[in-house]
């Protein structure tokens, strides 16, 4: 391990797997709103707000599996194999406890706190009944979590693309066959998507654990035998994991209230908010397929004592990103309404959208190097600081919304101009500080 070298080959043969396996997810939200779509605005409205409010309860899990991730890296990197496997199995003790606690929480207060914060009635319903189902799936996402971030963290990447593939195809199924109805069973509309979408990270979970036994390994990295509970492992790992649970939530969170800012504005800004997002994601999850593999091939390379390498191979990430995303992106711009009818069949909607898109596909010039360079703050170890980056941009974020899109009621179009303020300075913070060297410091 200590003669290796990230190239921009390595890199991708990394990162390929990843974005395979997060395109696919992607479409696992595309597919909702393609369906729902062809329903009405008010579902289509209603998924944007209950799928980002079930989003950023599900990103305080995702927050521990980046903490572990980080850590089977660094242990990967030093060539630790046995005690990756206790990181994982302590990992998933947490979080099917974290799953049981955050399930009961909003079943007893989603509804309440929807209704306070949602002001169309009928947006309401749709949403409160899509998160009825919805939040069953915690039980088996977050589970597949743990499976993600040992792949992730171990390089063995390519389970991933074939986990998304079986994950997506078991979503479209259910999805046609419970939102309108199919093969004797009722039309349940937008608490279809939901029970959908839950059973398909059921199928994710349960591929994962066959995969695992007959593919990998296991026995290298102490995966065939169960450790007892034992608090130090998981407070080594909370020690990590903490700062990124409470930033994934918060970042989440704010996006969130971006998206209750817009719904104020109406029916149709909200539903063209959500095909935006939706469109836009196929890029976000380029993005964060580098983000991620440069977030663990940092923490392997500290491990395997190249810190050197570490700045380098940022670079590299950044640069084979945009030559990636930039045609793409040029591509979606010089077609923009053929690009959001794959998510609605309303001539009018369609039309409506194209500003916003154009806008979010601009901001991809400032949150390629944002994401990548703040993931790689994590990587190395920092998540405390990496928290407090974020934090800090978070609040300028919430103050221009708040103005934008709150107080002076200007277009959709115009509030999505947040993700280049969002995209800017995160960049300039998490570049300034990785340049500074403060991270070689910090012991993991």
């Amino acid at each position: 391990m200590n003669n290796i070298t990230y190239t921009k080959k390595n890199i991708w043969l990394i990162a390929y797997p990843i974005l395979i396996s997060l395109l696919m997810e992607q479409l696992i939200g595309m597919t909702d709103t393609a369906f729902l779509g062809r329903i009405g605005e008010v579902e289509l409205g209603a998924s944007a707000i209950a799928g980002v409010y079930y989003l950023a309860i599900f990103m305080i899990a995702f927050g521990f599996g980046i903490g572990a991730q980080i850590l089977i890296a660094r242990r990967n990197g030093a060539g630790s194999y046995k005690s990756i496997g206790a990181i994982f199995y302590h990992g998933v003790y947490f979080m099917m406890g974290l799953a049981i606690v955050l399930f009961v929480i909003s079943q007893l207060f989603s509804p309440w706190l929807l209704g306070k914060i949602i002001s169309s009635p009928n947006i309401y319903e749709a949403a409160e009944g899509y998160l009825r189902w919805r939040v069953f799936g915690f039980f088996f996402a977050f589970g597949g979590i743990m499976f993600r971030s040992f792949f992730i963290g171990t390089t063995l990447t390519k389970t991933l693309t074939l986990n998304s593939l079986v994950m997506v195809s078991a979503n479209v199924v259910f999805n046609y066959i419970l939102i309108f109805g199919k093969f004797g069973f009722p039309a349940m509309g937008i608490e279809g998507a939901a029970i959908g979408s839950s059973l398909a990270e059921l199928v994710s979970l349960i591929f994962f654990i066959i995969h695992t036994y007959r593919r990998i390994d296991y026995k290298k990295f102490n995966l065939n035998k169960l450790p007892r509970f034992r608090p130090a492992i998981l407070k080594h790992t909370m020690e990590l994991s903490v700062w990124v649970m409470i930033q994934n939530f918060v970042s989440l969170s704010s996006w969130f209230v971006f998206f209750l800012f817009i719904e104020h504005l109406g029916e149709r800004p909200l539903a063209i908010a959500n095909i935006v997002r939706n469109v836009s994601g196929i890029l976000f999850m380029i993005l964060i397929a580098f983000a991620s593999t440069c977030s663990s091939l940092v923490s392997n390379l500290i491990g395997a004592g190249k810190a050197d390498e570490v700045m380098p191979t940022i670079g590299r990430h950044v640069k084979l990103c945009f030559a990636i995303l930039t045609p793409i992106i040029i591509l979606f711009c010089f077609f923009p309404e053929a690009i959001i009818s794959i998510y609605t069949d309303m001539p009018e909607l369609r039309t409506a959208s194209v500003p916003s898109f154009w806008v979010l596909c601009a901001a991809y010039l400032f949150l390629i190097p944002a994401n990548i360079y703040f993931q790689a703050v994590s990587g190395s170890g920092n998540t405390r600081i990496a928290f407090f980056l974020e934090l800090s941009v978070l609040v300028i974020y919430m103050v221009y919304i708040t103005v934008i899109v709150l107080q002076l009621r200007l277009d959709v179009a115009v509030g999505w101009t947040s993700e280049m303020l969002w995209g800017g300075l995160m960049f300039i913070l998490s570049y300034l500080y990785m340049r500074s060297g403060r991270w070689r410091k910090k012991k993991i």
